[in-house]
Parts: C-alpha cells; sequence; structure tokens
C-alpha cells in the first residue's frame, strides 16, 4: 500500500501539477473505474466508454503544469469525462448523418444515372428503326413526333393530304409496335 492512498485529493492534484507520477497513478487508480462506470452508462459501449477515460487521463498526465481545476478533482474528472462521452455522442451523430445522407445521394445518383443509361438506350434503339422506316415515312413520322407538328402543317409542309400523313403516321406506328414491341408503351 503507498503512502498516496492517504492523500487527499488537492494534495494529489498539487503533486501531479509538480510533475509526481506517483500522485498520477493514484489519481488514476482512485477514479478510473467510477468514470469508466459514468462513461458506460451514457455510452453503453465499453470501448468508447474506456476511450474517453483514457484521453481524459492522458490529457491530465500532459497537460498537469497548466491545467486549472477551479472546484474539486473529483469534479473535474466527472466534468472532462462528461464532455468526452457527449463530444463522442455528437461524433456518432455526425457521422451516423453523413452516412445516411451519403447511402441517399449514392441511391438517388444511381437511379438518376441507371434511368439516364436506360434512356438513352431506348432512346438508339428507338432512333435506329425509326432510321429503317421508308424514306418518306421516316419524315413524315419525324416531322411529327420529334418535330411535333400538326398533321395539316406536316401536309402543308410537304405538299401532300391531311389523310395520307395520318396513314403514314398510323402505319409507322405499327410498324414500331411490332419492331419495338413491349417497349412501345413506353415510347409512344
Amino acid at each position: 500500500m503507498s503512502i498516496y492512498t492517504t492523500f487527499s485529493d488537492s494534495e494529489l492534484t498539487s503533486l501531479l501539477k509538480s510533475g509526481d507520477r506517483a500522485a498520477y497513478t493514484e489519481i488514476y487508480k482512485r477514479y478510473t473505474g467510477v468514470l469508466f462506470a459514468h462513461a458506460y452508462r451514457k455510452l453503453q459501449d465499453r470501448e468508447e466508454a474506456r476511450d474517453a477515460v483514457q484521453e481524459l487521463f492522458v490529457v491530465l498526465w500532459s497537460k498537469r503544469e497548466t491545467i486549472s481545476i477551479s472546484s474539486t478533482l473529483c469534479g473535474y474528472l466527472y466534468s472532462a469525462v462528461r464532455n468526452r462521452v457527449l463530444n463522442t455522442i455528437l461524433h456518432k451523430k455526425v457521422q451516423s448523418s453523413y452516412v445516411n445522407h451519403l447511402q441517399e445521394f449514392i441511391t438517388h445518383h444511381e437511379a438518376i444515372t441507371d434511368h439516364l443509361v436506360r434512356e438513352k438506350e431506348l432512346s438508339l434503339l428507338i432512333d435506329t428503326e425509326v432510321a429503317m422506316l421508308p424514306s418518306k415515312m421516316r419524315e413524315i413520322f419525324e416531322l411529327s413526333r420529334k418535330a411535333n407538328l400538326s398533321h395539316r402543317e406536316i401536309a402543308l409542309h410537304l405538299d401532300i393530304s391531311e389523310k395520307t400523313v395520318k396513314n403514314q403516321v398510323n402505319n409507322a406506328l405499327k410498324i414500331l409496335r411490332v419492331k419495338l414491341g413491349s417497349l412501345f408503351s413506353l415510347v409512344i
């Protein structure tokens, strides 16, 4: 049994400030268990509680000469471990929020990218099938669907009857319906 076990907290604090390792060891032995229990109750994680207490004692030793304990040593240690616990909880919340936002971004971005790729592939497929239509039918169909001209406007533009335009558009749609199958309902 060490003589330091008989010293008060204020005596140990004074010795600690002067660099006395035995005083530091006594403070550690005296408070590590209760500080760990306090941190564990709040964090519910043994490793995080152990880390909080260890960090506290590392800082206590490294800043022993400049440390300012305005209340009691016990009060100082409890406040310091409480602050570390709160920082750990805050860090976990920030980390969790970041992970959630990242997952949401990835999911959303992946869906948009997937949608754009499929849209591009579908557009290429449609363009390929439209390009294989007879030339006059293709011209009428493109004026109808891509230029958004009415049957009347197409008829005037190409100097043909509206009925011919209507028939050519309907025939193009029938051909595309056969070639594109179930994709046709997505297209038109």
